[in-house]
């Protein structure tokens, strides 16, 4: 089995097939990373859609500084912010201005605390929020989390427990 820079260096050399092999060993893995972010497996698809279209412009200049993996998971980072800043709106929409249904469907309960929960994330600043979503998404370890966003481990620890606290007492009040 080829590693991820020799199918990078083939890519680079031409050969459309190696671009495919490395779509088809990671693509699940970043589909689920935004069914998880977004609950949304249309979202997903076209999130992790554009994460590959994006990849497949930018491998053609990738000078293997880091991992393809390190640098997808980069790259899953910052679809993810674009994703939270294109969707605010949908953060500032309080669920009091919602019209109150006859029934209570408590099946869609999970979805709703899922949902409201990532509206907080939303809110915390970038450095907390995307360790969050590496630990909670793809439950990295806080060594791998400080690798991808060039940080120190216990930079990732410190900011993972501000956002912890903050995101309590956002649910406190």
């Amino acid at each position: 089995m080829r590693t991820d820079n020799e199918l990078i260096k083939e890519f680079q050399e031409g050969k459309e097939a190696a671009f495919n092999e490395l779509v088809d060993r990671y693509l699940s893995s970043t589909y689920g990373f935004f069914t998880k972010f977004t609950n949304s497996k249309e979202e997903a698809e076209d999130l992790a859609q554009d994460v590959f279209i994006k990849m497949y412009k930018a491998l053609k200049k990738f000078r293997f500084e880091s991992e393809f993996k390190t640098y997808l998971y980069r790259a899953n980072i910052n679809m993810s912010n674009t994703y939270l800043r294109r969707n605010k709106w949908k953060n500032m929409l309080h669920l009091d201005q919602i019209s109150e249904p006859e029934y209570i469907d408590t099946t869609n309960e999970d979805k709703w605390k899922r949902k409201e929960l990532w509206n907080a994330i939303a809110r915390l600043p970038k450095i907390q929020r995307m360790v969050v979503t590496m630990r909670t998404t793809e439950n990295l370890p806080y060594k791998e989390i400080a690798k991808i966003m060039n940080i120190s481990e216990n930079s990732a620890k410190v900011n993972y427990h501000h956002a912890v606290e903050s995101l309590k007492i956002f649910f406190e009040n």
